[in-house]
């Protein structure tokens, strides 16, 4: 993932390129965003990127479930558990949310919030065993566009 400054018509944003699968990565762009460039469904933009410097990576949004578990995993293993967070760095918060929201079923998504908590009480940085490029795990990928997508 890397995190980038953009100008879509000249409308200012920061985002974090997400990894497509294939070796590349892609730009979401929400309604809001679409909207304060003036943009529509279909219309040619300017697009300007400029990568981030070290050190100044856009702060993730943390899924509320995370939120919760953080603020509420009790004792000192909690208090350890919330001490790691806020020391990580917001690419490391990054990969820890991906990895959780990576999973296919609800019950993978609470036991990655479990072990989370629990891995990051105990000092881990990061999480175990997650392809950050999306190139071995298929759920990863830019969306396609419907005319694009063929008839197969």
């Amino acid at each position: 993932m890397v995190s980038v400054r953009v100008l879509l018509n000249q409308a200012p944003f920061e985002a974090t390129l997400q990894p497509d699968g294939g070796g590349g990565h892609w730009l979401k762009v929400d309604r809001k965003l679409r909207e304060a460039a003036g943009a529509t469904f279909g219309d040619t933009v300017s697009v300007e990127l400029s990568p981030v410097a070290p050190g100044e990576e856009p702060e993730p949004v943390v899924p509320p479930d995370l939120r919760r578990a953080l603020t509420a995993a009790p004792g000192p293993a909690g208090a350890e558990a919330r001490a790691a967070w806020k020391d990580i760095t917001p690419a490391a918060r990054r990969d820890w949310i991906q990895w959780i929201t990576s999973g296919k079923r609800a019950e993978t998504r609470v036991l990655r919030i479990e072990k989370a908590c629990d891995m990051l009480a105990k000092g881990k940085r990061r999480p175990c065993c997650f392809d950050r490029s999306g190139m071995y795990d298929k759920g990863l990928s830019c969306p396609v566009a419907e005319d694009e997508m063929g008839d197969s």
